[in-house]
């Protein structure tokens, strides 16, 4: 059941760029917000806000930053309002592209995104173009130091879907949305934490690059995820260890 995850290593380099561009707050808190608004601001009874709250936590971001975000979600303090909008589209090579944002200005954001994706040589599609490729999944990933023996024990016998692990010795447990609270509590009771948990959208086919295309939509990600209003970026991207290794170092 163990594997490789190339893509694994793409996001962990783009996690610690979000961090020091000092992007990443205001992301999780805008993320706090919808989803205090969407299902209320109790975490026991909203597993979206809980996984908000947790990746929050997991970036330092304060307690009291926290609190405020729930309570302009629920509307007890007054806050700018955000909305979902998704768009679709197509980067180098044909890869497919998901772009999740939440917006106080869909026009503004639409203009954003269009222009980033016609500077890398890509374009924005309509609605449904590329979403037929993905699907919902949960996904928790722990570090390289853990007993991946254990992990994997409990990750499969509470519902995981899959277990594999990249270049770096860390492990990813994928899962269904309605499996993933189970599998994050059994092995959290295994005594192993993620580094990061959440849902996102993974693809059932994926689009090789080589080296070239490789580096040019790592140019549009990195340009994507600068953008105020992204907050997630998906792809059906396959690019080569070899490749994947020299951009992180890069």
């Amino acid at each position: 059941m163990a594997g490789h995850s190339k893509w694994a290593n793409i996001r962990f380099r783009k996690g610690a760029q979000d961090a020091k561009r000092g992007k990443l707050f205001t992301k999780l808190i805008r993320e706090i917000m919808v989803a205090a608004r969407e299902d209320g601001g109790d975490p026991a009874s909203n597993s979206r806000l809980r996984a908000a709250i947790d990746k929050a936590k997991a970036q330092s971001v304060p307690k009291e930053n926290i609190g405020r975000a729930i309570h302009r979600g629920t509307g007890e303090l007054h806050g700018a309002q955000y909305e979902e909008v998704r768009y679709e589209g197509y980067g180098p090579g044909g890869v497919a592209v998901m772009v999740d944002c939440l917006t106080d200005n869909r026009n503004r954001t639409v203009a954003e995104v269009r222009h980033t994706f016609s500077k890398f040589g890509g374009n924005v599609g309509a609605d449904g173009s590329v979403a037929y490729l993905f699907s919902l999944k949960g996904h928790l990933i722990y570090p390289a130091s853990c007993d991946e023996e254990k992990l994997m024990g409990a990750a499969v016998e509470s519902g995981a879907a899959d277990v594999v692990s990249d270049a770096d010795g860390r492990v990813e447990v994928l899962t269904e949305p309605a499996d993933f609270e189970a599998v994050k509590r059994a092995v959290g009771l295994a005594g192993i934490e993620p580094e990061e948990a959440g849902l996102s959208l993974r693809a059932s086919a994926n689009t090789f690059l080589d080296a070239g295309q490789a580096e040019t939509f790592m140019n549009l990600l990195d340009a994507l995820e600068e953008l105020d209003d992204v907050q997630q970026v998906h792809s059906n991207a396959d690019i080569p260890q070899e490749v994947a290794e020299h951009l992180r170092a890069s």
